[in-house]
């Protein structure tokens, strides 16, 4: 019998399919996990155009292409690829399958998918139409051969008191409808949240427009606008895209931080990148009054944290009266994928630059869940 010692995390959109597979260690080795294999199914509908990346036990990366013509040929792309990288039948090999799944409404845990659960996220597919459709398309086509586990990015935000996801509407439209601030994102950081009903308020992104106020909708409702064109405007032509014709802040970054450039387009890109900076600054200001100004830590994490050091600099710029001081040196000296802290000697709160892991967070959630769910079972 083959030891199931593999453990697998998909985070399926709506063209794409990316996964990372994990070893189990032994109860000896502590139960760690250990990345072995990742890649992404690219183009997925397109069973002319899709392909596969991936890479495993530190080869370089391959591509190649496959007819995918929809997840579950894609998740079949996934399997053969692994099969042939793994000795032995990769399908008995594999405990668990974790998904990363946007929205869980009332989900304050991860949970073994059910036809509960899997109800709940179809139910809350049209507060993250973006996200949960294709995060059950993942589901369903994994369900086929694996056992199935549910990390809701709202997981962790079920836990904020009231005065912090109530708004300031009719309390009906919370107990009737369920609105109120959800928060996202969760599955690899344990804090207060700038998003709400949905991913689209809190900051700019790169397409999407982040806080605003709630009566321009009803404005350009009046001026003729559908509620699917502005819903489609604030999400997929806004932020960055929308302020600076280009949903990738590194070219913003180039022309704010580089050397000066002329002309409309990098003003645009200059006023988008201190536009979001603004912002950043603005919650970051927020949080310390919520922590009654007892904070350890700033951490920076993932693409722009991560990869900007110019970035970092501007949001703690003038925080010395918080205790925060940055450390110029240390800051341009952050490499990208390690652990760094950029703050001064005298900087009471530290600067961290931590590479953000959520495969690994939503993996050791599945493995809980699991012998969680074993357990049960064995003692009924």
């Amino acid at each position: 019998m083959a030891l199931r010692n593999k453990l697998m995390v998909i985070n399926a959109g709506s063209s794409s399919l990316k996964f990372k597979l994990f070893q189990m260690g032994q109860a000896g080795e502590g139960g760690a996990l250990s990345a072995i294999a990742s890649g992404v199914c690219e183009r997925v509908g397109d069973p002319s155009a899709s392909f596969l990346r991936a890479k495993a036990n530190g080869s370089e990366e391959s591509k190649a292409q496959h007819a995918m013509p929809d997840h579950t040929s894609a998740l079949g792309a996934v399997a053969q690829y692994l099969s042939s990288a793994f000795t032995g039948d990769f399908t008995k090999e594999v405990h668990g399958v974790g998904h990363r799944v946007v929205h869980g409404r009332h989900m304050s845990q991860p949970a073994l998918i059910s036809a509960e659960v899997r109800s709940t996220i179809e139910q809350a597919a049209d507060l993250a139409p973006l996200h949960n459709p294709p995060n059950l398309m993942g589901i369903d086509a994994a369900l086929q051969t694996f056992a199935g586990v549910a990390v809701f990015d709202t997981a962790f935000h079920q836990t904020m008191p009231p005065a912090a996801f109530m708004y300031a509407l009719p309390y009906e439209l919370y107990t009737e409808r369920a609105i109120r601030r959800y928060g996202f994102h969760g599955t690899s950081y344990n804090v207060d949240t700038s998003m709400g009903l949905t991913p689209l308020e809190g900051l700019m992104m790169g397409t999407r427009c982040g806080d605003i106020d709630p009566a321009i909708t009803s404005y350009l409702a009046a001026k003729g606008m559908s509620p699917k064109e502005i819903d489609q405007m604030m999400n997929k032509k806004s932020g960055f895209l929308g302020l600076a014709g280009n949903a990738d802040l590194r070219n913003h970054a180039e022309a704010r931080f580089g050397p000066h450039v002329g002309g409309d387009a990098a003003e645009r890109s200059r006023l988008a990148v201190d536009v979001y900076i603004r912002r950043v600054r603005k919650y970051l200001g927020a949080y310390f009054v919520h922590l009654d100004g007892q904070v350890d830590a700033i951490v920076f994490s993932a693409g722009i944290g991560e990869n900007s050091a110019p970035m970092r600099r501007e949001f703690c710029r003038g925080m010395e009266f918080a205790g925060v001081k940055i450390d110029e040196v240390k800051n341009e000296g952050a490499g990208v994928g390690k652990a760094a802290d950029v703050a001064a000697a005298d900087s009471r709160v530290r600067i961290l630059v931590l590479p953000t892991d959520e495969e690994l967070s939503i993996a050791q959630q599945t493995v809980d869940v699991i012998a969680a769910a074993s357990s049960s079972a064995a003692a009924a």
